[in-house]
């Protein structure tokens, strides 16, 4: 029979009734790792021995032998017959299955009632549930491989509380932070900022403090995602040696990012910082920021900030949301077609709004003309106008003590009205510990104080440096908005195309750049 010899194991699905999908699992994918290498030499011993062939494999690299078979990313979809026909499975053994009894007694009964081969390596033939024997044995090895998934649980929980209690971190790094090993693959010696990710979230910070009505964690994950910039999953990925897998960032995980305290340099278990013996937090490094930038945070990325606030700058053409039509003075859309150049032009009158009734002519004009004549108008009205930074200063500090302080008399007050400081002992620590908090807290609540606020400082850079170096359209169009430009186009039959403009009013200063900087003036 073919498929019985190593060279014919591997080959494609032919309807011999037993082309076998070869299956292999592991948790944890190191450099120096064989098993790989190992489990496929014995599924391939495996299916030699009952004559079948390999027509695929199911890898299941960095997943936990605790996740259901049926849900594995590369396993799952075989399971749910979403990949095609397959005679049986074929693994090195039951714990590549899973590491759960009711798992693998679950995929091993789908083999079974769906008249499939279920082969491991080590055990003889295949497996054959209806026998009272094999099924004992099948469940026995399942039971075991369960059993040691329990023992790593227990051994992983005692190891991590020990970490924890010695203030030492555990786990991934949250993103702006690196661990420091002097051996490698060893302890984690101490925790840093990393140099370009603490950059990149500062500065996510900054923006939205700076301007919190037009600039939300929205706008600024899709600015990430246009500059490149690695997400957080995908930076991990590159900092441990693996190829970034192209995921986005998301609105939701940013806004998690800069309302975490873990930002502020603490260890963090469950959303909450681990606290010392005097009911401090434990600081593993220097924070991306302190206490009183973190409130502020929290004050403007409140719950009801809807994940798609702020202006919209994500379309692909420097004047959508800028440009408004003449006539009607509704903005402009853009047109493309396959055999035109792309334009900007009024088309609400076809799609009936009833303030574009009169509409007529709508204008219409070259996105790269209009484009050329508002970047020449803008830099040479505003280009040399210096930029002045406008950036969020916590203030000399006594604040954010103040804040800490407050932030560890209400942990203490929380971990007392849940039960934790009812014994005597307990209670007494509690009553001198929260006595030395309040000590100390009137203290420096009689020092002077320079609040936090909002201040700027010169970068250096004229508008035409900052619009030149912009990376791509979207941070220009982002420059025009900070300026309040507008530009009006008229149908051809008017004297004037096009006129440029500046908002004016009591929330816009002409010359403000409501984002993140200002100009001098030209």
């Amino acid at each position: 029979m073919r498929g019985t010899t190593m060279d014919e194991i591997e080959r494609p699905y032919d309807g011999c009734g037993k082309c076998l999908l070869g299956v292999r699992r592991l948790s944890r994918v190191k450099a120096a790792t064989t098993s790989p290498e190992r489990q496929r030499e014995d599924v391939l011993t495996a299916a030699a021995t009952v004559g079948g062939h390999i027509i695929d494999w199911a890898d299941d690299w960095e997943v936990s032998g605790a996740t259901d078979p049926i849900t594995r990313p590369r396993l799952g979809p075989w399971l749910r017959d979403e990949r095609g026909k397959y005679d049986g499975l074929v693994a090195a053994a039951v714990d590549r299955l899973g590491r759960n009894v009711v798992d693998c007694l679950n995929t091993g009964y789908k083999m079974r009632d769906e008249g499939k081969f279920l082969v491991s390596y080590g055990h003889e033939g295949v497996w054959n549930l209806d026998d009272p024997n094999d099924e004992n044995r099948f469940t026995m090895e399942a039971w075991g491989a369960q059993m040691e998934l329990r023992a790593i649980q227990r051994r992983n929980r005692d190891a991590t509380k020990k970490i924890r209690a010695a203030g030492r971190p555990k786990g991934k790094p949250s993103y702006g932070f690196q661990y420091v090993r002097t051996v490698p693959n060893g302890r984690v010696d101490r925790v840093e900022l990393h140099p370009h990710a603490a950059e990149v979230l500062r500065t996510v910070a900054q923006r939205i403090l700076a301007d919190p009505a037009n600039v939300s964690v929205s706008s600024e994950a899709a600015r990430l995602n246009r500059l490149g910039e690695l997400s957080p999953t995908d930076h991990l990925a590159v900092m441990y040696g693996k190829p970034a897998g192209g995921r986005p960032w998301y609105p939701t995980s940013l806004r998690n990012m800069l309302l975490s305290e873990a930002a502020m340099g603490y260890l963090v278990h469950q959303g909450k910082p681990v606290t010392d013996r005097t009911g401090n937090p434990v600081r593993l490094c220097e924070g991306l920021w302190n206490r009183t930038t973190h409130n502020a945070l929290k004050d403007v990325l409140h719950a009801s900030d809807t994940p798609y606030r702020g202006r919209k700058t994500n379309r692909s053409y420097l004047l959508t949301e800028v440009a408004l039509c003449g006539q009607c003075h509704n903005r402009l859309f853009t047109q493309t077609s396959a055999d035109a150049p792309p334009r900007y032009a009024c088309t609400v009158r076809n799609k009936g709004w009833k303030n574009a009734q009169h509409c007529r002519p709508a204008p219409n004009m070259r996105v790269a003309n209009l484009d050329a004549l508002v970047e020449g108008w803008f830099l040479e009205k505003f280009g040399h106008g210096a930029i002045v930074e406008t950036v969020y200063d916590s203030g000399n500090g006594v604040a954010d003590r103040i804040a800490e302080i407050k932030a560890s008399q209400q942990r203490l007050r929380a971990d007392r009205e849940a039960g934790l400081y009812d014994q005597p002992d307990d209670a007494e620590w509690y009553r001198e510990r929260y006595i030395e908090l309040s000590r100390e807290l009137k203290e420096l609540e009689s020092e002077p104080q320079r609040p936090p606020g909002m201040v700027q400082r010169p970068t250096g850079e004229t508008v035409e440096d900052r619009w030149m170096k912009a990376p791509d359209v979207q941070a220009r169009k982002e420059i025009l908005l900070d300026f309040g430009v507008r530009v009006t186009v008229f149908p051809a039959s008017a004297p004037v195309r096009w006129v440029p403009g500046v908002l004016h009013g009591p929330e816009q200063d002409p010359l403000s750049l409501s984002g993140s900087f200002r100009t001098a003036g030209p």
